[in-house]
């Protein structure tokens, strides 16, 4: 099972982007994804999570600004950032929790390849 994450890039101040994060392999459950970040010199950071039951939780910092959303046929993620600000710059990781089907197999986290999002003031 791989996550594949794309959508990061360069923006101003006040500007968007939109992340999105897409599981994928052999038979597998998908249960909470969300996002995670990790700016230079910092600890990793979640940013936001969403169940299968679409309940959403937000860190402080981006709250309002930030928009989760999920698309259960595809196992897809969507990160929507808005009024983005410097501080946001940071590696984003997509992260899920997931159970392969086969016999045995429990829930374990998976984490994706980072995407950079730098946000220039």
């Amino acid at each position: 099972v791989q996550l594949q994450a794309s959508g990061g890039g360069l923006v101003q101040a006040g500007g968007s982007l939109r992340l999105s994060c897409a599981a994928s392999g052999s038979a597998f459950s998908v249960y909470t994804m969300g996002w995670a970040r990790q700016a230079p010199g910092k600890q990793r950071e979640l940013v936001a999570d969403i169940t299968s039951g679409n309940s959403t939780n937000y860190a402080d910092s981006v709250k309002g600004r930030f928009a989760i959303s999920r698309d259960n046929a595809k196992n897809t993620i969507y990160l929507q950032m808005n009024s983005l600000k410097p501080e946001d710059t940071a590696v984003y990781y997509c992260t899920a929790e997931i159970r392969p089907a086969t016999w045995g197999a429990e829930i374990a986290p998976y984490w994706g390849q980072g995407t950079q999002v730098t946000v220039s003031s």
